[in-house]
């Protein structure tokens, strides 16, 4: 390390700030910018973590010269969640409400994530109704956190009212899971074995209505800024990541498919009754802002698509699992038998016990793969969980894609990846 970079080092008094720039230093002592000692005219900038273009409490150093980013550091931590310990410390009925917490813009589909890895640790088949629920939910999930994206990436660049227009849409999905639930953000609906309770007859109406509307709305939306010349000079050609480079890092979802590569776990591995609905997975290869904001229209058409199917195969029967040593009973049985009365006191007192042993299982959320890590020894909570989130793993290329770009750029950069803190500081 030279005697510049040292001293404005020493210039830093804040010790977190200082130990980031240690590695910022390191990896970059060898660089020369404008045939300058590193860091000898450049500024060390702190983006958040508060700060309303970083998707939450995301904390970004970065070193510029000028305008141009040399050299950023992400850095998590800031939410203070801790939710593997606590997956560790109560519970699996317990811990499904906080799984709401994590993707907090697809609680839906969190906790299909969740309660699939449980029953595949206790070897729980659910049945057919429950699975054709799990997957429409999850799919209106999918729409209501692309819109999301949509809207917050199109905000961070300046088109303002995208964010109120997608917004709009997003409200009549929540009005579709209060109806199915009764609550609009955190949900917990899926259960150990299925689902809470049934849809009711006015729910496949209010679905059907958003169905027909929705394509319109969502073109709408395209027109406004989809051929806007700012904003496709402010997203085309930035933050460019390859298809191999997103693979050595372990990127999915958008981001992956984003860089031409055709990965997608409802395909490669079929979970629920996705063999059974016809779909496309949506693959752009330009590897930057653009292809990824592009993915994630298209993946709303497709949802759309799958949903459609759907609603013409809705499948008769029970919506959670007649097994009483792992699935919590139904409320009148409960209150009419003694048998599931004592099951029903054993299982919120000591939980579902799987055999010993380990399993993972993983879901397509709408930001790439969520996967739990189960390691049971035949108690009624978890001895050890670990949580595979993709905003985590995804926000390694915050880095590779910013340097060398504007700093504005990283703004628009930060909304292409579409990070929720929520699961990143799990």
């Amino acid at each position: 390390m030279n005697v510049n970079a040292l001293s404005t080092l020493e210039r830093v008094t804040d010790i977190r700030q200082r130990k980031i720039l240690h590695r910022v230093i390191d990896k970059n002592t060898t660089v020369t910018l404008h045939d300058q000692d590193p860091l000898e005219n450049d500024m060390v900038l702190n983006m958040g973590p508060q700060h309303p273009a970083t998707h939450g409490v995301l904390r970004v150093l970065l070193r510029l010269d000028g305008e141009t980013v040399a050299a950023c550091v992400p850095e998590l931590g800031y939410l203070h969640r801790g939710f593997e310990k606590l997956g560790e410390n109560i519970t699996y009925h317990e811990f499904l409400p906080h799984t709401d917490r994590l993707d907090y813009l697809s609680p839906m589909s969190n906790n299909v994530a969740y309660a699939q890895a449980a029953e595949k640790a206790a070897g729980i088949e659910i049945p057919p109704r429950a699975k054709w629920i799990r997957m429409m939910i999850s799919e209106l999930a999918r729409i209501s956190s692309h819109l999301m994206a949509m809207g917050a990436t199109a905000m961070d660049v300046g088109a303002i009212t995208m964010l109120l227009w997608t917004f709009r849409e997003r409200e009549k999905l929540y009005d579709v899971f209060t109806k199915i639930c009764g609550a609009r953000f955190t949900t917990s609906y899926t259960r150990i074995g299925g689902v809470a309770n049934d849809f009711t007859p006015d729910i496949i109406p209010m679905i059907r209505k958003f169905l027909d509307e929705f394509p319109k709305h969502l073109k709408d939306f395209e027109g406004l800024v989809n051929r806007n010349r700012i904003f496709m000079d402010r997203l085309r050609g930035i933050g460019y990541y390859g298809a191999e480079d997103c693979v050595a890092l372990g990127l999915t979802g958008p981001v992956l498919r984003g860089a031409g590569l055709a990965h997608d776990l409802r395909i490669d591995e079929p979970y629920l009754l996705y063999e059974d609905v016809d779909f496309d997975v949506i693959t752009y290869t330009e590897g930057d802002a653009y292809a990824r904001y592009m993915v994630r229209i298209d993946e709303m058409k497709e949802s759309l698509k799958i949903v459609r199917q759907l609603l013409e195969k809705i499948p008769e029967g029970p919506f959670i699992a007649n097994d009483a040593q792992h699935v919590l009973p139904e409320k009148q049985e409960i209150y009419t038998k003694m048998e599931e009365l004592i099951q029903d006191f054993m299982l919120i007192n000591f939980g579902t016990m799987p055999e010993p042993g380990e399993i993972y299982s993983a879901i397509e959320s709408p930001k790439g793969e969520l996967g739990f890590y189960i390691c049971s020894i035949g108690e009624g909570y978890a001895w050890r969980m670990k949580i595979r989130a993709p905003s985590f793993c995804n926000l390694q290329a915050l880095a590779p894609m910013c340097e060398g770009e504007m700093v504005a750029d990283v703004v628009a950069i930060i909304g292409a990846i579409d990070p929720v803190m929520g699961e990143a500081d799990k």
